[in-house]
C-alpha cells in the first residue's frame, strides 16, 4: 500500500495501483458510452421530420452515477440522447436504451455473480459491505438492504424457473446427476437434482434443479413428474451416472428414453474395484471402448477387456459388462454428438466450478436461498455453454432418424 501526499500536504492511505485502474476503467466505460450513442445517432441520420431536422440527436449528459465494476467503484456520466421519433403501433415515443449501460444499472454483471458466492461461503448479508468494500474500495449500491433485496429476487426467479411452461420446448437429450456442493441445504445428505437438455436447435439449456435426500427414485421422480406435469417431452436419451434412483423414476416417468451411463463416472467405478498396480492398463482398456469407432469395435474392445480381467477381477469387469447395452447406446446416434452423450461432462465441467467455491459453513442457513444461489451462478454460466456437435442433425434424432456407425441411414417418417 503506497502513502500519497496531496497537494495540500494531507496524507491519504490508498494504492495508486487501483487508482489508475479506476481511472482507466471510468475513461474506457465513457469513451465506449459515447462511441455507442455516436453509432446510433449516425445510423438515424436520415430520419427528419416535414421541416427537415433532424429527429435523433445529442442532448448533453445524464446526471453522474457510480456503477460498481470488478475495478472498483467507477463514477460516470452517460451521454443522453434526444429522440423524437413515434412507435406507430403504440403512439409513444421512442427512446435509446444504452447496452453498455442501462438506466437500472448500478454494479456490473461479474459483481452480480460474486455475490451468490459470497452466501454461499457463509457471509450474512451485514457481512456483504465490508468484504466488497475492501476489495473494490466502495461499498456503493450493496447495503445489507440491497444484498437482501436481491437475495428474495434471486429466490423469486428460482421459484418461477421451476414453475416455467416446458411444453414449447423440446428437450431431445438431457444429462442428468446428482450434485453435492456442502453447502446451506437443510439436510447434511441433501443434494442439488440437475438436469440439464439439449433443444431442437442444439443449444444446451438448464432444463430443471432441485434439491433432493440422498438421490432417492422419490426425489428423481418428483422432479420429472414436475417437468412432465408442465409439459415436458419424453426426451429421446437421458445420460447419467449409475445411481439407480433416477433410472427407476425415469422408467416410471418417461418409459420411452433410452438411457447412456456416464462413462467417466463407469470408468472410475470400475478402476476403484482394481489393484492400484493394475488400474493404468484398466483405464486405456477402458478408454479403447468408447473411444472405439463403431458399436462393433466397442462390442469387441469389451470382449478384450474380459478376456484380460475376468479370471483376476470377475466383479470389475461384470460392472461394464451388465450395462453394456447402457454403455454403448451413443453409438446409435450421429458421430458429431458422441463426444456429449458418452459423459455427463456439461454438468460436471458447469459446477467444478461452483464445487471449488463452496465450503461447509456453520449453520445450515436457508435452504431456498442457498439453491437460489446456486440457480443464479448457473445462470450466469449458462450464457457461454457451446451449442452440440452437428447441431443440424437434432431434429433428425427427434425425428425417428436411424444411424448406423455415426451416420444417417434414413429417417423414420420417409421409411413409412
Amino acid at each position: 500500500m503506497l502513502t500519497v501526499v496531496n497537494d495540500d500536504a494531507s496524507v491519504r492511505e490508498g494504492s495508486l495501483i487501483d487508482d489508475i485502474v479506476r481511472e482507466g476503467a471510468r475513461r474506457m466505460l465513457a469513451a465506449a458510452l459515447e462511441a455507442e450513442v455516436n453509432a446510433y445517432i449516425a445510423e438515424l441520420a436520415e430520419e427528419r421530420d416535414s421541416r427537415g431536422r433532424r429527429l435523433v440527436v445529442r442532448n448533453g449528459h445524464h446526471q453522474a452515477r457510480k456503477v460498481t465494476t470488478s475495478a472498483g467503484s467507477v463514477e460516470v456520466r452517460a451521454p443522453r440522447v434526444n429522440d423524437r421519433r413515434v412507435d406507430e403501433a403504440t403512439g409513444d415515443r421512442r427512446r435509446f436504451s444504452s447496452a453498455i449501460l442501462p438506466p437500472w444499472c448500478r454494479k456490473s454483471p461479474k459483481i452480480a455473480e460474486v455475490l451468490p458466492l459470497l452466501y454461499l461461503h457463509g457471509l450474512s448479508s451485514g457481512d456483504f459491505v465490508p468484504a466488497m468494500e475492501q476489495f473494490l474500495g466502495s461499498s456503493a449500491g450493496l447495503s445489507p438492504a440491497t444484498v437482501t433485496r436481491l437475495t428474495a429476487q434471486w429466490q423469486d426467479d428460482h421459484a418461477a424457473f421451476q414453475d416455467r411452461d416446458l411444453s414449447q420446448t423440446d428437450y431431445v437429450y438431457i444429462w442428468v446427476d446428482g450434485i453435492h456442493l456442502r453447502i446451506r441445504l437443510d439436510q447434511a445428505k441433501a443434494a442439488v437434482l440437475v438436469v440439464l437438455g439439449v433443444r431442437a436447435d442444439g443449444t444446451k439449456e438448464l432444463v430443471a434443479m432441485a434439491d433432493g435426500y440422498r438421490e432417492s427414485t422419490e426425489a428423481w421422480a418428483g422432479l420429472l413428474r414436475d417437468c412432465a406435469r408442465r409439459g415436458m417431452r419424453a426426451p429421446v436419451l437421458a445420460v447419467g451416472d449409475g445411481a439407480l434412483g433416477f433410472w427407476k423414476a425415469l422408467r416410471e416417468v418417461f418409459p420411452t428414453t433410452r438411457e447412456q451411463r456416464c462413462w467417466v463416472h463407469k470408468t472410475a467405478n470400475v478402476i476403484d474395484s482394481m489393484p492400484r498396480s493394475a488400474q493404468p492398463a484398466a483405464k486405456k482398456a477402458l478408454q479403447d471402448i468408447y473411444n472405439a469407432e463403431d458399436r462393433e469395435h466397442a462390442e469387441q474392445a469389451i470382449g478384450l477387456f474380459a478376456k484380460l480381467y475376468q479370471a483376476k477381477f470377475p466383479k470389475a469387469v461384470a460392472k461394464v459388462t451388465d450395462d453394456q447395452d447402457e454403455l454403448l447406446a451413443f453409438y446409435d446416434y450421429p458421430a458429431e454428438h458422441w463426444i456429449h452423450l458418452r459423459t455427463t461432462n456439461p454438468i460436471e465441467s458447469t459446477f467444478a466450478t461452483v464445487r471449488l467455491r463452496t465450503k461447509v459453513t456453520k449453520g445450515a442457513g436457508s435452504r431456498a436461498a442457498g439453491l437460489a444461489m446456486v440457480f443464479k451462478l448457473v445462470e450466469s454460466a449458462q450464457a457461454r455453454w457451446r451449442a452440440v456437435n452437428g447441431a443440424h442433425l437434432v431434429p433428425l434424432v427427434r425425428a425417428g432418424a436411424r444411424f448406423e456407425r455415426g451416420l444417417l441411414v434414413e429417417r423414420q417418417d420417409q421409411a413409412a
